[in-house]
């Protein structure tokens, strides 16, 4: 390839003149002086353009796949379907809840079985991967999970034996498989859980005594969806592979989508979607809001707003950007209400759910759970163009040669039999 190709590499790879010159470390005027062949980009750099535009035109479907990974605490796939888009094959699936699996199963063509609790897997039976994802959970490290747990006089945190503990489990399957590189995703609250220590203990874990080179970021899904959602990812090589966020392209959060794109149009454009719109592509009745539950919403609101505090529902239009989808959106559907002229707002449908997380971008996902499930599962997923970003930014990194190509882990290192490790866990 020759540098008449950059203008149509970068175009295929998606990204603006601005966007590639933050990728690739350099000033916009270089991209432009490329652009206009003034002179020719370094082998390396049009290279690894190259890689990104072959990911993005030619995932992954059939033959032999760019690199394996396994999909840990899957939920109903977001990582997955993410990584597959830059032609990663999933070959090992851990999921827990049986509605979840339901869901997964559904949607992707699995030649292996998905297990349930990840603490049950034997690890000698985990086939060859070269990177590991896990959205591991993030109720003992959220805001409101930190809340609920602390009113009922119960542990968070690492200090929480049935969900806090589970990135142990992440770090012991690291540590025995030695992968090429790991994606773990989190809400953004991990970092200041418990004043720092929390994430403290999980980077000491990640750099110092599992040995990689970790870097981590928190993006906000505003410049994708039409979603205030912050989550923070935490990314790692094993080797010195040069990775990093700092030329990460974040999209401009004030350019996104707004709601218009996910929601139903209702105006027969678009075919009926059973069960949750009519045979005249209306949203059905039952997603309206009760005048019962209203009116609960609004003496809620008023009540904390007397009191200077901020909670209420949040009431939004077709050109309006929501509040974070959570877990809990099938009780009341208060954070993302939409306006509906002469009645009551009414919730999302879980088919606009599916899009407001970007699991419909390319064809309808499937949704075989009840909405209370769908809710649920939706509202603790990822979204998936971000993840998508960040695979493609991975990418030339998981295909490089690095400095270092050792799997096996440092030997003075032994993270599960330290006697000095305990006492260092953060106080709750």
């Amino acid at each position: 390839m020759t540098y008449d190709d950059f203008s149509t590499v970068r175009e295929k790879a998606g990204f603006s003149v601005k966007e590639t010159a933050k990728l690739l470390n350099k000033s916009e005027r270089t991209v432009y002086r490329w652009e206009n062949k003034a002179y020719s980009p370094d082998p390396q750099i049009l290279n690894k353009l190259q890689i990104i535009a072959e990911a993005k035109n030619n995932p992954y479907t059939t033959g032999e796949p760019r690199f394996k990974f396994i999909d840990l605490f899957a939920g109903i796939g977001g990582l997955r379907r993410a990584f597959e888009s830059v032609g990663g094959k999933c070959v090992f699936t851990s999921e827990w809840d049986e509605h979840c699996r339901k869901t997964y199963m559904a949607n992707y063509d699995c030649d292996h079985e998905v297990l349930g609790d990840i603490k049950d897997v034997n690890l000698d039976a985990v086939p060859d991967y070269d990177v590991l994802l896990a959205g591991f959970p993030c109720q003992p490290f959220s805001i409101a999970g930190v809340s609920k747990k602390k009113s009922l006089g119960m542990q968070h945190g690492f200090r929480d034996e049935t969900q806090g503990t589970l990135f142990f489990d992440v770090a012991r399957m690291i540590e025995y498989h030695r992968p090429k590189a790991f994606v773990l995703e989190n809400v953004k609250n991990l970092q200041t859980h418990d004043k720092g220590k929390t994430f403290s203990v999980i980077m000491r874990t990640l750099e110092k005594e599992l040995g990689y080179h970790v870097d981590y970021k928190v993006i906000n899904s505003k410049g994708w969806v039409p979603q205030n959602r912050e989550r923070i990812f935490i990314v790692g090589f094993r080797d010195s592979a040069g990775f990093s966020f700092d030329n990460f392209v974040v999209k401009d959060p004030c350019k996104g989508p707004t709601l218009n794109a996910v929601l139903h149009p209702e105006d027969s454009t678009e075919l009926p979607d059973p069960p949750y719109t009519d045979e005249n592509g209306k949203v059905r009745e039952k997603y309206t809001l009760s005048d019962k539950l209203w009116h609960y919403l609004q003496g809620y609101a008023e009540k904390h707003k007397k009191k200077g505090n901020g909670f209420g529902f949040g009431l939004n239009g077709p050109e309006d950007v929501a509040r974070t989808l959570s877990a809990r959106y099938y009780k009341d559907g208060s954070e993302i209400l939409i306006r509906q002229e002469g009645k009551n707002p009414r919730r999302l449908t879980p088919r606009e759910c599916s899009r407001l997380m970007g699991f419909d971008e390319k064809e309808p996902f499937v949704i075989p759970v009840s909405d209370t499930q769908a809710y649920k599962q939706f509202g603790n997923s990822i979204v998936v163009p971000v993840v998508e970003t960040i695979a493609q930014h991975m990418l030339p990194y998981i295909l490089g040669n690095t400095e270092n190509t050792s799997n096996k882990k440092p030997e003075q290192l032994d993270i599960f039999d330290m006697p000095e490790y305990e006492p260092e866990m953060p106080s709750v």
